[in-house]
């Protein structure tokens, strides 16, 4: 803990202390949340990468899990609308058994081969001023 306040001069230090761990924590959220890939990264790093370090699913166990639900019910309705019984039976099969190919690492890596091809000049179109403290229209500016 730090000392206890007890003048003006303290206060105006501590409040300048706070100011500076305030933009080192929001620099850190922002680095945490900066792409999807990133997202992702965070997310799941709350559950871990193994069972018996810290986590209680494994990540690529997720990803399967949802992939082996979600491609067969998007193939089945686009590509294979007006199939019949059967081939919707073989597609569910084969997209089960590839769903087993799907986890984070080929989804991050497939985000960021997508993102090198979008030009830099699109992605960072909104560039966001630094905030000094002395507002833009006042007389010390």
């Amino acid at each position: 803990m730090s000392e206890p306040i007890s003048n003006l001069h303290d206060l105006r230090n501590e409040i300048a202390r706070l100011r500076i761990v305030k933009n080192e924590q929001e620099a850190a959220i922002k680095q945490h949340f900066s792409s999807p890939a990133a997202i992702i990264g965070t997310v799941f790093s709350g559950f871990g990468s193994q069972k018996g370090k810290g986590g209680f699913i494994n990540t690529d166990d997720i990803i399967s899990l949802v992939s082996r639900f979600v491609l067969p019910l998007v193939l089945n309705k686009t590509i294979f609308r007006s199939s019949n019984f059967i081939v919707k039976a073989l597609v569910g099969l084969l997209s089960q058994s590839a769903s087993g190919l799907i986890n984070e690492k080929n989804l991050t890596s497939a985000w960021d081969k997508i993102r090198s091809l979008i030009p830099e000049k699109w992605i960072n179109k909104n560039k966001t001023r630094k905030d000094y403290g002395i507002p833009p229209l006042s007389e010390t500016y």
